[in-house]
């Protein structure tokens, strides 16, 4: 579970609601019409723009990146060089008995006990890497949509209730209240876009390149058992995708 996108999110909403208490009542930055201009305006250009399905499953892909267990590239080396070790013992054939979690690293270990070659294995896997991106692509333009299209919203709203607060000024007494309702849309359009929506998006575009660059780990790998790499210069080949100080040859 990615703790620290929970304590973000928990941290900034808790944030933000104690500093609007500390300065008045909670109520004054609630207002339904403004709620229904960001928030009804930006979900309807979001269907406008992508397919239904990047709209709903956005929804699932966010509440799936912060519940589920992070892969760890350090991990993966390790185990490419578990399966160099036993294909340099046994033979490839050997690998034929390995069943792993990972679909991507299972589909790798069947070509290879199938006989692909190097070339038809390096091409099939990238394809996958590939459709993944293009995949994780449309997920994160969503959240990219809602940071660029919430405070448009915003200011659109903050528009429409400066010239309803224009069209009636024969009480100066409402001028300010007035004021303040209709800068409530831009608050909420900014609030949305900078606190939950680019915050995601960047989040979820850094998950999408650990996992290309594990899938790269797997390709690498399985490649060098293939073409009967000696497992520790393969890990060492391998270890090349991680920090120094997390390597085991440093």
């Amino acid at each position: 579970m990615d703790i620290a996108t929970i304590i973000g999110l928990l941290a900034g909403f808790g944030l933000m609601g104690w500093a609007i208490l500390m300065g008045g009542s909670f109520m004054l930055f609630v207002d339904v019409p403004s709620i229904i201009i960001v928030f009804g305006g930006t979900i309807c250009v979001l269907f406008i723009k992508h397919t239904m399905q990047e709209v709903f499953g956005s929804v699932g892909v966010f509440m799936k990146s912060i519940s589920v267990d992070q892969k760890n590239p350090e991990d993966y080396v390790a185990k490419m060089a578990d399966l160099a070790n036993m294909a340099r013992k046994d033979g490839l054939l050997a690998l034929e008995k390995i069943k792993v979690e990972d679909n991507f690293l299972q589909l790798g270990i069947n070509l290879c006990v199938d006989g692909a070659d190097p070339d038809f294995l390096e091409s099939v896997l990238n394809k996958e890497v590939n459709y993944l991106n293009e995949r994780h692509s449309g997920w994160i333009a969503v959240y990219e949509g809602i940071g660029d299209t919430a405070p448009a919203f915003g200011m659109i709203g903050t528009l429409i209730g400066l010239v309803q607060m224009l069209a009636d000024m024969s009480d100066p007494s409402k001028i300010g209240p007035a004021m303040a309702v209709a800068l409530i849309t831009t608050f909420y359009g900014a609030f949305l876009a900078n606190l939950v929506a680019i915050p995601i998006s960047f989040k979820l575009r850094a998950y999408s390149q650990k996992e290309q660059l594990i899938r790269k780990i797997v390709i690498d790998g399985l490649m060098g058992i293939q073409k009967g790499v000696n497992p520790r210069m393969l890990q060492i080949s391998l270890e090349a995708a991680i920090p120094p100080m997390q390597r085991e040859y440093n």
